[in-house]
């Protein structure tokens, strides 16, 4: 799967995802695109954006879109709050659908 990681995921995150192509948004050139813009980039080169903006869905016109959401709830973006969940998004990265959106914690 290819998976893009959010500005706002730490980067070091990628590493919990074996088996899967992992980009940043910095390492395409993308820092600073507006959510819009970002969503139609990533939909022509990737699988799934991976963010924890939780606004994402109501903000942006998803529909459409061939490119699946998983959006990782957590108290705060710092890696040692998401590293626990990655088994999740592990598992939802194994059946998620262009188009939908996976909510992954509590």
């Amino acid at each position: 799967m290819r998976v893009l990681l959010d500005e706002c995921v730490p980067r070091k995150l990628r590493r919990e995802l074996p088996g899967h192509d992992v980009k940043t948004v910095a390492e395409m050139g993308w820092s600073g695109t507006k959510n819009n813009a970002l969503l139609r980039l990533a939909a022509a080169q990737f699988d799934v954006l991976l963010t924890v903006d939780q606004g994402i869905p109501y903000q942006q016109n998803l529909p459409g879109l061939d490119l699946a959401l998983v959006i990782v709830r957590a108290p705060n973006n710092d890696i040692n709050d998401l590293r626990p969940k990655m088994p999740e998004v592990l598992r939802v990265l194994e059946v998620i659908q262009p188009g939908q959106v996976v909510h992954v914690g509590a």
